[in-house]
């Protein structure tokens, strides 16, 4: 596992998307700092509605990096959420989302089962439980290390009251190997990547006090579909 990456995206995950708390304040962060794309420091907290929102429209009609904006209803939703939350922002939002696929995914293979969790709702932390749980009862284990996100980007978007829903579309390239419990190699290759895609949807309570964006649903995406992680569409 890449180590140096899950631990500087966790901290980016909690910092950008959550803020830093002041114990004072527990209805909002205090600090909610962010890097432009110049490396630049800029206060999430300090910047305009407006301004995140031209910068919804302007990811909307043309892809920054990896990252982009593939549909015009979820580009008018997300112009919605930053309108109702002052800490969304979607460039921190993408990668952080990235972030922690790589987190969720390579934790799903380790079978740390604290870990997934804390990011994920409920009935997605079942499926993946219970997957977790096959495999061990089989004696199998599985190494899967994520060696580049190539592109992600808002496919969906939702706004029901305060309950926000994002989906969004994740390709990757990775390593994945499973083995027997004699150690044999039953699926994948240790020394061949392969590109993939997933599609996962994150959730928030914009009113709630608990500042996470957690996968509620993760589901096949048709040719390419990463078969290891459990489809809970």
């Amino acid at each position: 596992m890449v180590y140096a990456l899950i631990a500087a995206g966790l901290i980016f995950w909690l910092r950008s998307i959550l803020g830093t708390r002041d114990e004072d304040d527990p209805q909002g962060p205090s600090v909610n700092l962010e890097l432009d794309a110049s490396g630049k420091v800029i206060d999430l907290n300090a910047m305009s509605k407006e301004t995140k929102v031209n910068l919804i429209d302007e990811l909307a009609e043309n892809e920054k990096g990896s990252m982009g904006i593939a549909d015009n209803t979820a580009r008018e939703v997300l112009s919605d959420i930053a309108q109702a939350d002052r800490e969304f922002d979607i460039y921190a939002f993408l990668q952080a989302s990235q972030d922690a696929f790589v987190y969720i995914v390579e934790s799903f293979a380790e079978g740390d089962r604290e870990t997934l969790e804390d990011l994920l709702g409920p009935e997605v932390f079942k499926a993946f439980n219970g997957a977790i749980d096959a495999r061990e009862k089989a004696g199998e284990t599985m190494v899967t290390e994520i060696l580049a996100i190539s592109k992600s980007e808002v496919i969906e978007a939702r706004l029901e009251g305060k309950k926000a829903y994002v989906t969004v579309r994740f390709w990757a390239e990775e390593t994945s190997v499973t083995k027997d419990e004699e150690g044999v190699v039953i699926a994948g290759h240790p020394d061949k990547s392969s590109k993939m895609r997933d599609v996962w949807t994150f959730y928030r309570d914009l009113k709630g006090r608990d500042p996470r964006w957690l996968v509620v649903e993760t589901r096949e995406d048709g040719e390419g579909d990463n078969e290891s992680i459990p489809n809970t569409h």
